[in-house]
């Protein structure tokens, strides 16, 4: 936090001159940039924002419009507190103009019993302020170095996130564009209750309001649906590749955050940003989890072919049978779904696999029985309940293509509400938005197509997306629609009408039916993107 009003107050110059508040009680923890001594009633001009204005009164003004009038513009001009003297140079007494305008705009004004120094009150407040920015400097170097070590251990965002926290003391949220959030720590009870609604902090409360010059967000005094939407905010961007990845929340609520935690928040971002361009090049999300063979087969650093030798030393003996990859999230309909469950599975259908834990999902290339065909393994998982993709049949030296294929397909499955395992032949069209979900441009299209509704939604109790979902997969057929989601059909006639005028489209228009389709499966895309990244 920057030098306050009140820590200036309690300088000893201050208490000798007998410094009492007259008004603003309510804004003494703002901060004072500088110190600067006027006597012209037009001083306001010269200030550019943060200042502790000394004066003896001479430039106020004797008529209550005058005073009026000079406080106003003090106040537009953002300075920090009005000092004067009121040792009978200009005033004896503080004027009522003055005490009652500035406790109405909130701007703190102290008088002084005692004439003192200005100059010897401009030292002592530089000198606070240099030896501030010192120790700024210092805890600046000190971050900087803090989360240059972490990026040098190889620890991911989540480490990133949590020492975040641990030095600004305030809950911490990573989220991506879409936002869906990715890491959550500090958590406090208040701001859990912002977590459990956190579309309406990040979609609706952060898009309606500017940030201010500082980085902070000061959320609207209006009635919103809970007290948690009240929380303020410093976010920052996470920039990768020159675009926007996501932002990085500061959960600070009433207090002020120090200059020094702006700055951690500056760093953790930048760091965030380098973890993730890492994760991305090697193709993977948690290496330390990652089996070696597998590591190394989707950094490229081994062949198809060599893949396959290395594994006969392993046990599995994929030479000679005909190979595909299996991509399953952990969480399954049943419970979860990990790593051993995968391997029991297919040794149960004859199938030797290399299997890997990769963080969220499991990845294991499998070698087919003879005359066996993918959809063995197809049944089988759905057995489980769990989602799934499969990759093509291909020989060992299109295993890295059949990685991404699996993880698309799996990509696919997982943006389905009831559990299922897809073959990367049956995505169709879905190939493209998995491939485009890796990047900003599906957020981006989803964002033009849905943004408008999905703020709407997030801010009102009588959600409209479910309604466009229905009557979409019912391909524009309103009784079916109607049927789908219970409701009578001069209800649904009600809620399409609404969307047309919300949304400016025509939900008869084919096209546009065609069109939304694309967006609302790209959100579901990005709301469970467990395995594509």
């Amino acid at each position: 936090m920057g030098l306050t009003i009140e820590a200036v107050l309690d300088l000893e110059i201050f208490r000798r001159a007998g410094a009492r508040i007259f008004a603003g009680h309510r804004n003494l923890h703002r901060t004072v940039r500088w110190v600067h001594a006027g006597e012209i009633p037009d001083i306001a001009r010269f200030l550019s924002g943060g200042e502790l204005l000394l004066t003896a009164g001479l430039g106020i003004g004797g008529t209550d419009e005058e005073q009026r009038t000079y406080i106003r513009r003090i106040w537009s001009a953002n300075a920090a507190v009005l000092v004067v003297e009121l040792a009978g140079r200009a005033f004896a007494t503080m004027p009522d103009g003055v005490v009652e305008e500035a406790e109405r705009l909130g701007l703190p004004v102290v008088g002084l019993k005692e004439e003192i120094p200005f100059a010897e009150v401009s030292a002592q407040v530089h000198e606070m302020l240099v030896e501030q920015r010192v120790q700024e400097l210092t805890d600046e170097e000190a971050i900087g170095q803090a989360f240059m070590n972490l990026l040098l251990d190889g620890q991911d965002s989540l480490a990133l996130t949590a020492e975040l926290a641990r030095r600004v003391g305030h809950p911490i949220v990573l989220e991506d564009m879409s936002h869906q959030v990715l890491a959550y720590a500090g958590r406090t009870p208040e701001a859990d209750q912002i977590m459990a609604e956190w579309s309406t902090h990040s979609r609706v409360l952060h898009e309606l309001q500017p940030l201010s010059p500082r980085g902070h967000r000061p959320l609207p005094s209006v009635r919103a649906r809970t007290a948690a939407d009240f929380a303020e905010c410093a976010r920052r961007p996470v920039v990768l590749r020159g675009e926007c990845w996501g932002w990085l929340h500061v959960l600070h609520g009433p207090a002020e955050l120090a200059g020094s935690d702006l700055y951690a928040l500056d760093r953790a971002a930048a760091a965030v940003a380098i973890t993730l361009l890492s994760e991305r090049e090697i193709g993977a999300r948690s290496a330390q989890r990652q089996s070696a063979l597998v590591n190394r087969l989707m950094l490229g650093d081994l062949s198809g072919e060599d893949f396959v030798r290395k594994a006969l030393a392993l046990g599995r003996d994929l030479r000679r049978r005909r190979l595909l990859v299996v991509v399953v999230g952990k969480d399954g309909a049943d419970g979860t779904f990990a790593e051993q469950d995968l391997s029991e599975t297919l040794r149960g259908i004859g199938a030797p696999a290399v299997v890997a834990d990769m963080g969220d999902y499991t990845l294991a290339v499998a070698g087919l029985p003879p005359d066996t065909p993918d959809r063995v393994i197809v049944d089988a998982l759905d057995g489980h309940r769990v989602r799934a993709g499969i990759s093509r049949i291909i020989e060992p030296a299109n295993l890295p293509v059949a990685v991404q294929q699996a993880r698309n397909a799996a990509a696919a499955a997982a943006a389905r509400p009831d559990p299922s395992v897809l073959r990367f032949d049956d995505l169709g069209v879905l190939r493209l938005l998995v491939a485009l979900a890796q990047g900003p441009e599906l957020a981006g299209y989803v964002e033009d197509e849905l943004g408008v509704l999905l703020r709407h939604d997030a801010s009102s109790a009588n959600r409209l997306l479910p309604t466009l979902r229905a009557y979409l997969e019912c391909d524009g057929n309103k009784s079916q629609a109607a049927s789908a989601l219970y409701v009578q059909r001069r209800t649904l006639y009600y809620r399409l009408e609404r969307l047309d005028r919300l949304m400016g489209v025509s939900l008869d228009d084919p096209a546009v039916r065609e069109r939304l389709l694309l967006a609302v499966r790209g959100l579901d895309l990005l709301q469970r993107p467990f395995a594509a990244g």
